[in-house]
């Protein structure tokens, strides 16, 4: 059963709102283990916690949820993409976060009063998600303040990152933006060089930068023509961050 997203209707984009089968105890299991949220859990716990969650799969630019739906589940993703954006006033969806395998998403909920989805989550391809039942979650929180230390942790590093993202965004040019959106896309920063590869298709990279898609392809092409980047589709090699970086100081 699908219901068709009414806030923007140039899309008309699905959202799943049917679940399918239970997720047998050790499929994904391993996955789970490694994340924050989980990795403090007694296998009977977190066992317990994967009966009772559910597997959606989603297709290419199908709708997990809607901003303003209630929330009662949070989402680790099991494999595909998926991007999170906002409609503002005008109609217009801005980008704020690219998901990716291993990752946790809306886990905020697990706190909010009331709780709401504050954004809408689109699968970028197909992809799976594991749909976590809040109110379970909670209960292993009550039980055992170890997890719920877990938890803060968590929440913790979530904030670091999202003032590193913002200490981006507040970057006035947008030349600067995207040099630093480059940089933390390598492994070790602006110490070695590499390959990376774009999350985002380009134009919604520029969304999640704040610029046009024109300035952003604009931009690349000048970085590239200075020979500081080279292109292949989504694949960008860095031979040199640091001179990358000193362009931008």
């Amino acid at each position: 059963m699908a219901m068709t997203q009414t806030a923007d209707n140039r899309f008309r984009k699905p959202v799943l709102v049917a679940v399918n089968n239970l997720l047998d105890e050790e499929d994904g299991l391993e996955a789970l283990r490694s994340h924050t949220l989980f990795s403090s859990m007694q296998p009977d716990d977190l066992a317990a916690l994967i009966q009772q969650s559910r597997r959606i799969r989603l297709g290419h630019h199908q709708l997990l949820y809607r901003q303003d739906m209630p929330a009662h589940h949070f989402f680790f993703v099991i494999s595909g993409r998926l991007r999170l954006y906002r409609l503002d006033s005008s109609g217009i969806d801005r980008t704020l976060d690219s998901i990716a395998p291993g990752d946790c998403f809306a886990e905020v909920m697990i706190y909010a009063d009331p709780p709401k989805y504050a954004c809408y989550a689109e699968a970028l391809k197909s992809s799976e998600v594991l749909m976590i039942p809040v109110k379970v979650y909670q209960d292993l929180l009550a039980e055992n303040p170890e997890y719920a230390q877990a938890a803060l942790r968590h929440y913790a590093m979530r904030a670091v990152t999202r003032f590193h993202d913002l200490e981006i965004m507040t970057v006035q040019n947008a030349r600067d933006r995207l040099i630093r959106y480059l940089i933390d896309l390598l492994p070790n920063g602006v110490k070695e060089g590499g390959e990376v590869e774009l999350p985002l298709p380009k134009c919604l990279v520029a969304s999640r930068l704040a610029m046009q898609p024109e300035t952003f392809s604009r931009i690349l092409a000048d970085l590239k023509s200075n020979g500081l980047v080279r292109v292949n589709r989504s694949k960008l090699f860095i031979s040199d961050p640091q001179r990358l970086v000193a362009i931008s100081q």
